[in-house]
């Protein structure tokens, strides 16, 4: 930490009040009045989606009412997570598992000690060991008022809270991004399977309404369906050998290669096993029907037995990725596959049930002009991610950096950059 930063407990600097205990009185009687729980405050965030009521006694409600500014601490769960409160509803309580901090002295800002909790409670270490030794860990008022924390001076304070606040308010924008653009490729989803792009009447069929000219096959009439290896008795997981995917890799549209376990064979690979660009793979468990199309990027790949990989058969002229997005919107947004899946304790899509699904074929074409329109959907939803992801990379680097002090505002240079230079300046 900053040598030049002073140094005190947080109890010094907040006043820390106690919230309301929830009990079958609260909960059933009159004049409910909103309040927070624990699962309300994220780092940095009141979620509002989800709030619970529970009544007060009037002699109690001024000393359980939050005001705007005031910050909160998680007691239990992940203790130490903080947020302010902004003021976001008129009335609003807090329950017994928080802690509300209101500052005693002039030259404290709330959002600073948010951030500074941030950086101490998940990426410093500093109060490990914080919590009461209880059967479930929680941060009690007393150890939370000893938590000894730095003070520097209020400009710099209010100048981190900024730097940081418009990184955050960056990842926001991000994170609306996708969600916009996810809405838009289950929205081009749905009317380009219902309605195709030729402007032609619908037809109603098993699977739901399809444009008329589109056929209906069965997945086993256009591909060739093969299951992979069992983990059972042929093999030997060292950390060694062929890579294999498992369901875990598949998602819907894609394939993460993270966490692709490698196994060694008793044995040579079985060639009829291996992976090829263009397959199509399906799970059979877990979340049923979810595919991705597997382009190739590790040679001799296996797969896991709870996969079945699918390759056209010659005589139909079918776009695995079509088919990709098309199960997609079946299982995951039409239901028309509800019930699809083996009745036992865990549901699976066996490989008889699988061939027996219908899916729209039409013409390959129009196939291509679907895949590519909801491909340039997904590489909008995949930038946005990115950028998400850089800006998550920056804000952590940013906040530990900050709340220890081995970086100041004052070193960093935030003058318009020259063609090719970065906006943040520093020796990293």
């Amino acid at each position: 930490m900053n040598k030049t930063w002073t140094r005190r407990p947080l109890g010094e600097l907040f006043e820390i009040g106690a919230g309301k205990t929830m009990s079958r009185a609260a909960r059933n009687g009159p004049d409910k009045k909103p309040f927070l729980r624990t699962s309300n405050v994220l780092w940095d965030e009141i979620d509002l989606s989800s709030v619970d009521e529970m009544s007060i006694p009037n002699h109690e409600l001024p000393s359980k009412l939050l005001r705007r500014g005031d910050l909160l601490v998680c007691e239990g769960g992940e203790i130490g997570r903080a947020a302010i409160w902004n003021g976001e509803v008129e009335t609003m309580s807090f329950q017994n598992h928080l802690h509300r901090l209101r500052p005693i002295e002039a030259d404290v800002e709330p959002r600073f000690y948010v951030f500074f909790l941030q950086s101490a409670f998940t990426q410093l270490g500093l109060f490990e060991g914080a919590g009461n030794k209880t059967t479930i860990p929680n941060l009690s008022r007393s150890r939370l008022a000893a938590l000894d924390v730095p003070q520097p001076s209020l400009s710099e304070q209010k100048a981190i809270i900024r730097l940081l606040s418009h990184v955050r308010r960056a990842m926001g924008v991000q994170k609306q991004s996708i969600s916009l653009a996810s809405e838009l490729k289950i929205t081009a989803m749905r009317q380009l399977f219902s309605r195709g792009l030729r402007d032609e009447a619908q037809k109603e069929t098993e699977i739901g309404p399809i444009p008329e000219s589109w056929d209906l096959m069965s997945i086993g009439d256009v591909f060739e369906i093969e299951q992979g290896l069992s983990l059972k008795g042929n093999l030997a997981n060292d950390g060694y050998g062929t890579p294999f995917l498992r369901t875990s890799n598949v998602y819907w549209g894609s394939i993460t290669l993270k966490t692709v376990s490698r196994m060694r064979l008793i044995g040579d690979p079985p060639t009829q096993k291996l992976l090829g660009p263009g397959d199509l793979l399906v799970c059979e468990g877990g979340e049923i029907g979810r595919a991705a199309v597997w382009d190739g990027e590790i040679e001799n790949c296996l797969y896991q037995n709870h996969i079945h990989r699918l390759r056209p058969r010659h005589a139909v002229d079918t776009r695995p990725r079509f088919t990709m997005a098309w199960l997609e919107e079946g299982f995951k947004h039409r239901n028309a596959y509800e019930g699809a899946g083996n009745r036992t304790t865990i549901p699976n899509l066996s490989r008889a049930r699988l061939a027996e699904l219908l899916i729209p074929h039409p013409p390959p074409d129009e196939q291509q002009e679907i895949i590519t329109i909801l491909a340039a959907i997904e590489r909008k939803i995949d930038l946005h991610r990115r950028k998400r992801a850089v800006l998550d990379y920056l804000f952590k680097a940013l906040l530990r950096k900050l709340m220890t002090g081995e970086i100041r505002i004052a070193d960093l240079d935030f003058s318009p950059p020259s063609a090719g230079a970065n906006c943040l300046r520093h020796d990293w």
